[in-house]
């Protein structure tokens, strides 16, 4: 009996001894920066879980896996708009407590006002939509997309303010409903025999639900921090807004075609071959892994290049340290992919998704390619270039030119893919490490990007 006692009391001793530096580490900028990134990675993982479920529920993968190719290139105004509301959020540019609440309110609304604009129209169009995409006999399922996306931008603005206001747990757990949300209620709609349309529309009724969720946590955060004196209300313009995001807005637009667009290539590519189009989908599925590192390694790159940049700094060390990132973690992944491809598969999506397998070894290289391309395209826009974006959409406007004209050959195909990723690869770096982009500037006080 007395060992224990005697352990419990040096534990409270350390405890006692201890607690202070552990509240601070807690209430640390590292600490909440590690719980989202926490949050991110818990929300890839039930990603990865749901496309594992779906791959195995559905018998035409294929045609889900492209409309959520087709969803992601949508996605990304949200993603840079989060960014910038996170931004002005902090520099209280949105206005502080109810003046918060209120440029929301006025945000929503006019969200509101164009997801009802852009669903009809999406309802209309829903056939030539869906033809496009590769998914002609899911024309009610492709007709999702704009309303989605729309959705998404609400919900990526919303998180944006919470970042602004530090509320970064909101945020995480917000990631991680959203992809548990969209498995529960995506499998069960299919489930009970909706189908592609069942699956894919738990996408958008995630985002309803964590954009409640949000909305909430904001209200609280405004009520319990009313601001210390009377402040005026911001009417901050929503699509003024936008503009001031079109750089990154455009970069990841171009990274998004690059990304996604091989998957809607191949629906059209492999018509009539439905499982080849299922399994070219899991694959290029897997071999995308790669591509969440660079956005992890991004969040570290874009702050310090800007930082380096203001002070005068060379900002190459930068890019090549997220680059290290990138090789340290491509090098078992590709060993995997070479010597395991199979099995790999196999375990993940089913004996039915093995027939591209042979593809995953040149697929996991074609997107390790374009995981740096992602790097050299952030290093550029935290310089705040801009003008490389033309060169780069030339290379993405050609991927599906070509891959439409490729080898019906998995592996064949998968080569086309690499082929264009490298040229957008040798485009990225050489623009990026081009002289007056890599020399050490005088320090300036940065615009906001």
């Amino acid at each position: 009996m007395s060992v224990p006692s005697a352990q419990t009391g040096r534990v409270a001793a350390l405890r006692a001894r201890y607690e202070p530096q552990l509240a601070s580490l807690r209430e640390s900028d590292t600490a909440k920066a590690a719980g989202l990134a926490g949050a991110m990675i818990a929300n890839n993982v039930i990603a990865l879980g749901s496309t594992v479920v779906f791959a195995r529920l559905l018998s035409d993968y294929g045609s889900l896996a492209a409309l959520i190719s087709y969803f992601l290139i949508l996605s990304v105004v949200g993603q840079a708009l989060q960014v910038a509301t996170a931004r002005e959020g902090v520099l209280g540019h949105l206005g502080v407590g109810e003046g918060l609440l209120a440029t929301m309110r006025n945000w929503m609304r006019t969200l509101a006002l164009f997801t009802l604009a852009l669903t009809v129209i999406s309802i209309l169009l829903r056939q030539p939509i869906a033809d496009a995409v590769g998914v002609k006999h899911d024309a009610w399922a492709a007709a999702i997309g704009l309303p989605a996306g729309c959705l998404w931008l609400a919900l990526s603005i919303l998180r944006g303010a919470l970042q602004g206001v530090g509320d970064y747990k909101s945020v995480g757990y917000s990631l991680i409903g959203e992809q548990a949300m969209r498995l529960i209620t995506g499998a069960a709609l299919a489930a009970i025999g909706l189908g592609v349309t069942g699956a894919y529309l738990g996408t958008p009724l995630s985002f309803i639900a964590m954009g409640v969720y949000c909305t909430v946590q904001l209200r609280r955060y405004a009520s319990a921090h009313p601001p210390a004196v009377a402040t005026e209300r911001h009417t901050v313009d929503l699509w003024t807004h936008v503009r001031m995001a079109w750089a990154p807005i455009a970069g990841l637009i171009v990274i998004a075609v690059l990304q996604n667009i091989d998957i809607i290539a191949a629906k059209h590519r492999f018509t009539g071959t439905k499982d080849l189009a299922s399994s070219y989908a899991a694959t290029a599925v897997a071999a995308k892994v790669l591509i969440w590192v660079a956005i992890g390694a991004g969040f570290y790159l874009v702050p310090e290049v800007s930082r380096r940049k203001a002070a005068g700094e060379d900002t190459r060390p930068v890019l090549a340290k997220a680059l290290l990132i990138i090789l340290v973690c491509a090098v078992p992944v590709l060993l995997i992919f070479v010597f395991g491809h199979t099995p790999l598969l196999r375990i993940a999506f089913g004996r039915n998704r093995l027939l591209a397998s042979s593809s995953l070894p040149i697929l996991g290289v074609a997107f390790t390619v374009l995981a740096a391309t992602y790097l050299a395209i952030q290093y550029m826009l935290a310089l705040k270039r801009t003008w490389f974006l033309v060169l780069l959409a030339a290379v993405a406007v050609s991927e599906p030119v070509l891959l439409l004209q490729a080898s019906r050959n998995p592996t064949g195909f998968a080569a086309v893919v690499l082929g264009v990723q490298a040229v957008g690869a040798v485009v990225a770096f050489a623009l990026a490490l081009h002289r007056d982009g890599a020399r050490p500037t005088p320090a300036v006080n940065p615009e906001p990007a």
